[in-house]
């Protein structure tokens, strides 16, 4: 019964009903044409006999579909897809009936929305989305009228009451921060581009070598080996810091000699880079100007083996009794998701306050396609960069809106976009969008409430008695990559990580394991108005945007699989969770992950095949085939019972939990004059100063 209502629902977004077109804006049955022989139509028919498979067998061309994918799926080419197509429809079926049985809220929601698409009315608007993302998308579905008031009622979610600011915030940032950041370099674009690299032949035949591996990890948009000076992230942010710190020591913020530490991880698409990614990246520095403020340390994946095995290892067996370092060893280090190198950095500040530098304090994380723009900082906050750091809100303690004590222990700013600094520095970055397009749009679309969360929390001002930025301030949840700022005390009190399976969003997924960690007081980010960035990325990075674009988007479904499956995972109820992270971070938890991912994928490729253009249809093939690849393991390995996350979070945090009673023992150790932790202390900083550029 309740899958007879989802397909009426499906049918009406992708089948004509009662004289009126699809809601998606697309005919599957139209696309469906069996006849039809080359790959882009095989691809075609198989992506619409799909989705008539789901519009149920009152569907009139649904027995043909059938026998259409089990004729494919007897031809090796194709057999992959169609497997995966038709296990994704009975993913479907059975998270639809079991979501049905477990919350009478949704079973009801999905009533209405079948009586809503069986009436002879049901055209495309703001009614009928509204209907359909109650179903799929509850979170767009409550950012989708009241837009204003949403943004304030979200805003007096995020409020905090201060209890008491930190005594003690940074008054020398210069000196008692780290500057973070990563950097992600993949294989040349093209492999003829090979012969004109300006490298010697050792390093060129090692890429044409890695170029025929199998590619491990995606990322937005990675530097590719070879991209000119002017379009390389691993200088044009640093050269954009160098000159941040340049403007401070002006303006007497910091002094003459000061030079701004600088840690950078250094991940990699394909294994075969870890013997030559250092390599290029020194040529890379040793090629364009010095960064006469900076201090730059690179940490490759065999550096984080070095630290492990030199330091960390012989530490844990001399002060814990341990031996066995793979819990540590799976979560240190920068090889891999998005999540591992962001855990890496936030931990090596910690590592760096215990044996390099006990002055440093905090850490900031910024992206390389980031720039502080200072003279408009000063112009339009009163502050420039480092000043910013120096507000005793970061590390105050406070009352939520509903009362539970908070430690505001993270900090986060702002983006804003290159092209919109002349209409202010408060520019959001992320439009509201209007109107809602069709297509991919009617499954997820999470545009809108990232448009309304980037206004309720990145854009709200201390300026009113209410939030006035000394008794009150606002908490935020959505944050970016860049701009976060943690106070390290915070990070060793509270062991936050992102696990190393997030792939997308790892600054968001930072705080959710240790939303509720500790019963009287927990971590959050508090909002620094006036902390932005100016966000460079279009200017320069093009060519990686549009070469990383296939991948990006694959990351965005995998995020909400992973998402949707952590927070079921935590020790925490899911909907205590959905209630701090919604609307955006939380929107990519779904109830209906498997629904939410295959029918996104399935109406992205039905957008792309209603093209003409035989470029848009092969780039569909990649599309799919890239599918199969990426997420036919993840979405077999989720769909287990226990919930396997479960247990990759519990050794995770088993693997920080001992990083960090490492760290206090070597500090109280380092306190009391203990050799062996004095030579661990040397042998850490002879490795460090290696990694120096």
């Amino acid at each position: 019964m309740m899958e007879k209502m989802f397909a009426t629902i499906v049918r009406t977004m992708v089948g004509a009903n009662h004289g009126n077109g699809p809601l998606a804006g697309f005919d599957a049955a139209e696309q469906f044409c069996p006849d039809r022989y080359y790959d882009t139509d095989v691809a075609r028919n198989i992506n619409a006999a799909f989705l008539i498979l789901l519009s149920g067998c009152d569907h009139a061309q649904y027995s043909v579909a059938e026998r259409y994918l089990d004729a494919f799926e007897a031809e090796e080419k194709w057999q992959n897809i169609v497997r995966f197509m038709k296990n994704g429809a009975a993913l479907i079926k059975g998270e639809i009936r079991n979501l049905c049985h477990e919350d009478d809220d949704f079973k009801n929601t999905l009533e209405k929305a079948e009586r809503f698409c069986a009436a002879q009315d049901t055209s495309w608007g703001v009614g009928s989305l509204k209907k359909i993302w109650e179903v799929l998308f509850p979170e767009g579905a409550d950012c989708l009228l009241d837009q204003a008031e949403k943004i304030l009622s979200l805003r007096a979610d995020r409020r905090v009451r201060i209890t008491a600011p930190n005594a003690s915030p940074l008054d020398n940032p210069s000196r008692q921060m780290l500057f973070l950041s990563n950097l992600l370099v993949t294989t040349p674009g093209d492999p003829d581009s090979l012969k004109y690299l300006p490298y010697g032949s050792r390093m060129v035949e090692k890429l044409r070598q890695v170029m025929r591996e199998k590619q491990r990890y995606w990322f937005d948009h990675p530097i590719q080996i070879g991209v000119s000076n002017d379009n390389n992230e691993a200088i044009y942010g640093l050269r954009g810091l160098d000159n941040a710190i340049s403007f401070e020591k002006e303006r007497g913020v910091a002094q003459p000699a000061d030079k701004l530490t600088c840690l950078l991880s250094v991940s990699v698409t394909h294994d075969g880079l870890h013997g030559i990614v250092k390599d290029y990246l020194r040529e890379v520095y040793a090629g364009t100007g010095p960064f006469e403020h900076l201090n730059i340390y690179l940490f490759s994946e065999n550096d984080t083996d070095l630290i492990t095995t030199e330091i960390l290892l012989p530490a844990m067996e001399k002060y814990l009794g341990v031996r066995d370092a793979g819990s540590l060893r799976r979560v240190f280090g920068v090889d891999g998701e998005y999540g591992r190198h962001y855990s890496f950095l936030k931990a090596m500040s910690a590592l760096w306050q215990v044996l390099i530098d006990p002055v440093v304090k905090g850490s900031f994380k910024l992206d390389l396609d980031q720039v502080f723009d200072q003279e408009v900082l000063v112009k339009e906050t009163g502050n420039s960069a480092l000043e910013h750091f120096k507000t005793p809100l970061w590390g105050a303690k406070g009352e939520d809106a509903e009362g539970n004590p908070v430690d505001l222990g993270l900090m986060a700013g702002a983006l804003v976009n290159a092209e919109d600094v002349s209409k202010g520095l408060f520019t959001p970055d992320v439009p509201i969008p209007d109107p809602i397009p069709q297509g991919e749009a009617l499954v997820f679309y999470s545009p809108l409430p990232m448009g309304i969360s980037t206004r309720a929390e990145m854009m709200a001002h201390y300026d009113t008695d209410r939030l006035d930025g000394i008794h009150s301030c606002i908490q935020r949840v959505h944050v970016t990559g860049g701009t976060t700022a943690a106070l390290i005390e915070s990070i060793r009190r509270y062991r936050p990580f992102t696990p190393t399976f997030i792939g997308r969003a790892e600054d968001q997924a930072y705080l959710m394991g240790s939303l509720f960690a500790k019963p009287n007081r927990n971590l959050r980010y508090l909002h620094k108005p006036g902390l932005v960035m100016r966000h460079d990325k279009a200017v320069f990075a093009g060519e990686a945007i549009e070469g990383a674009k296939l991948g990006k988007y694959m990351g965005d479904l995998v995020r909400i699989l992973f998402f949707s499956y952590y927070v079921r995972a935590l020790p925490w109820p899911s909907n205590e969770i959905k209630k701090i992270i919604d609307p955006f971070t939380g929107c990519f938890a779904s109830k209906l992950p498997f629904t939410a991912v295959y029918l996104r994928l399935s109406f992205h490729l039905a957008e792309m095949f209603a093209h003409d253009d035989e470029s848009v249809n092969v780039e569909g093939i990649q599309l799919l085939e890239l599918g199969v690849e990426r997420l036919e393991k993840i979405i077999d390995e989720l769909n287990q019972t226990p919930n396997p996350l479960i247990e990759k979070y519990r050794q995770e945090k088993e693997g920080w939990d001992l990083f960090y009673d490492l760290l206090d023992h070597l500090e109280e150790a380092l306190a009391k004059g203990d050799a062996f932790a004095l030579n661990l202390r040397d042998r850490a900083r002879k490795l460090v100063e290696d990694c120096r550029v």
